[in-house]
Formats: structure tokens, sequence, C-alpha cells
């Protein structure tokens, strides 16, 4: 048995027609186990493919995203290119798209059209605001979810406005999200009497609603709205960055109660274990503002690397701020290889984020970067049964 059979996933088809973040890494996550993930992009290329860092008109953001999939070009506003994804369609497991629905049905590549050529076929369907509603036509992206699902207006300090996220923080929720309604839907077809598929609806402002909390219950229960706190929390005090006397950071968190025993003798402050005023965490949130001052006061004293070790013989949490550039030196990564260099076809090799969760028996690997644009267009289209004149006939005519 190779190492490729073993993958997990070894035998699942999926295919990726959809574009920028969201669709694309779900697929990421199913490619990283094995499954045979067939990225479908138009004949220009994907959008991704111009996206974020740019080395030697390369994009960095297309290799990682892209990894473990087979590129192939496709123009689904063609009746011939529809054609080809229906065919295409007939072998998968899986499809996904991120076209807003009334796109789905003028291509006439919805659910009920493709399943009605492969009934055990799973569409996922990301979107910005789901199938249906009074929003549902609207393009979205995952700004527009981070703004309208609460996160943005939770985010930030107190004494400024609302704050997105610089990172794709909707999108990668959505994908994780749907990578989990994918294999709940493959467990229910595999285990169901007449093993049809279904199509989930994920829209991505859903995706992110479902990570931010009790938001819905405390303020329906309590009339209570959350607040921008900055570092801080509303759960639990201590709870925040502190600045170390080298002009590095630190970070705590005292969540359970003999955690912040121990974090008040790791600042030489143990007599706060019973002042009233710090006996337990809702004493504590009574009276936040001091109990940090404290907590910055003592930080400030003292060198990171002292105050690491301090909170370490106390068996304390804590942790430092890391840039990238740290993250990559930091032993306890790198012994659990977070980051692995992957050979690449431009670059020679690439560093990137390692295949997680890892698996005792059959772990995830990273076969490939992402490829050329059409760099498996034969492949694929002779397994469909198109000759090589066909392929290149069909290439002249903008199709693939």
């Amino acid at each position: 048995m190779t190492n490729e059979n073993k993958l997990p996933l070894a035998g699942l088809r999926v295919i990726d027609a959809s574009s920028i973040i969201a669709g694309p890494k779900l697929a990421s996550y199913l490619g990283d186990f094995g499954a045979d993930v067939i990225k479908v992009e138009p004949p220009k290329g994907d959008a991704l493919r111009f996206a974020g860092k740019i080395k030697e008109g390369k994009s960095l953001e297309w290799k990682l995203m892209s990894r473990n999939k087979k590129p192939i070009t496709l123009n689904l506003g063609t009746e011939k290119g529809q054609e080809l994804f229906y065919r295409l369609s007939k072998t998968a497991d899986v499809v996904i798209t991120n076209f807003r629905p009334n796109t789905l049905k003028k291509w006439n590549i919805d659910y009920e059209n493709l399943s009605a050529v492969n009934e055990k076929l799973i569409m996922v369907k990301v979107s910005g605001f789901g199938e249906n509603g009074p929003y549902s036509s609207r393009p979205g992206f995952g700004t527009l979810a981070e703004a309208m699902g609460g996160f943005a207006n939770i985010n930030g300090f107190p004494d400024s406005g609302p704050l997105l996220p610089n990172f794709a923080l909707a999108d990668q929720a959505t994908a994780l999200l749907g990578a989990f309604a994918t294999m709940t839907a493959i467990y229910e077809r595999e285990h169901s009497p007449d093993g049809k598929g279904q199509y989930i609806d994920l829209p991505i402002y859903e995706a992110l609603m479902g990570i931010l909390g009790n938001q819905v219950m405390e303020y329906d229960q309590l009339g209570v709205l959350p607040k921008r706190m900055g570092n801080r929390s509303e759960w639990s005090v201590p709870r925040n960055l502190y600045q170390t006397k080298d002009k590095k950071w630190v970070a705590v968190s005292g969540s359970a109660q003999s955690i912040v025993e121990r974090i008040f003798k790791a600042i030489g402050r143990e007599e706060l274990i019973h002042d009233p005023k710090f006996k337990d965490n809702q004493a504590r949130l009574q009276h936040a503002e001091e109990l940090e001052q404290i907590m910055a006061d003592w930080m400030i004293l003292h060198t990171q690397e002292e105050i690491l070790k301090r909170f370490m013989e106390y068996e304390a949490t804590i942790a430092p701020v890391y840039d990238t550039a740290e993250m990559l030196q930091d032993p306890h990564f790198n012994f659990r290889e977070n980051f692995i260099d992957v050979p690449d076809d431009d670059f020679g090799s690439v560093k990137m984020l390692n295949v997680i969760p890892k698996f005792s028996r059959t772990p995830g690997k990273i076969r490939n970067t992402g490829l050329e644009k059409g760099s498996c267009n034969e492949e694929v289209y002779q397994e469909l049964g198109l000759s090589a004149e066909e392929i290149e006939e069909f290439k002249k005519n903008n199709i693939i």
C-alpha cells in the first residue's frame, strides 16, 4: 500500500469551483487528508492567483491555498463549459461553489441539475448571505460578515470605533465549519438507505456568528450588549497583554482560580489570594481596573525573559507575544513540525504551515504547492473521455 492510499480521504473526489478563501480553504482541508481535489478556475485564472504577497509574479497565497489540488481551466459561462462541468460533477463526491444562487441557476449548475446526473453528490454552497432571505442575491465577502455578524462591534479598545480583523477571519471560520459539514454529510450519505447526497447552505455570516460566543442569550436574558475591551475579557481577570521592561510583551490569562493564585504568587503578591476584592472571579471582575494596574506595574519592572522564567516556576499561565520570525524559531513549534519546507516548482522550496490536526495512524500530507493554471487539464479531461484534439480545440475557443 502506498503512502497515498494511507491518507484517510483517499478516493474522495472534490471539485473546488470556488474562489478567494472560504471555499478554497475548505477544499484544502480535505485535500490535506488525501481527497482528490480538482480546482476549477476560469481560463483567465482564479482571482486568488493575483492576491496577497507576490514574488516573481507568483502569489504566495495561491501556493498555500491551492496546495494538494489539480488545477484545470473551465469557462462555466459557456454551454460547452457547463456540459463539461456536468461530466466532471458526475465523477465527484463533493462540489464546492461560492457563486450567488442566481448565477448557479443561470449557468444550470445548481444542485437540482447536478444531482439529477449524480444523486450521491454533496454540494457545498458558500455565499455571503445564504440561499434564501432578503439578502440572498447580494454579493458578500468576509468583511461584510465581520461587520454584520457582530465581530467588528466588539473588537478594539473602548475609546476606539469598531475594528475589523486584518486577516480573513470570517472566511477561515467558514472553511472550518464547511469541512465539518461536508464530512457530516458524507457520513450521513454513507449510512442512509438510499445513499443520496444533499446540498449544504453555508453563508459566511452564519459561520462567523457561530464562534462569537453567547452574545444572543446574554442580550435576551440580561439586556447586556458586549463592549469593546481591547485585550481584556468580560470572562476573567487578569487577562491582558502586558509590556515588559525590555519593551516586549507577554500574554496572561487567569481563567481558573488555581491559576490566578499561582499568578499572584509569581508576581510576589500572595496576599491578594485572600483579599476580598480579588478572592474569586466575580470579585475580580468588579475590581478589574485595580488588578490590571497591579499586574501592569509589576510587569514593566521585569524583562520578558525574567517574567517567563518566574511564571514557569510557579506553573502560572503565560506566553510571549511572537512575530512570525519568533514563531519560526520556537523549539516547541519546531519539535511538533508545525512548519514544513515543501518542494516548489518556482522557488525550489517554500516554508508553510503543516497539515493539522495530527492523526496518529493516517496523518495528512502536503503533496504539492499550488500549481500552474491549467496544468492538470490533460489529465482530468482525458479521464472524462476527451481526446487531445478536443482539448486543444476547447482551449482555442476559450472553453477551457
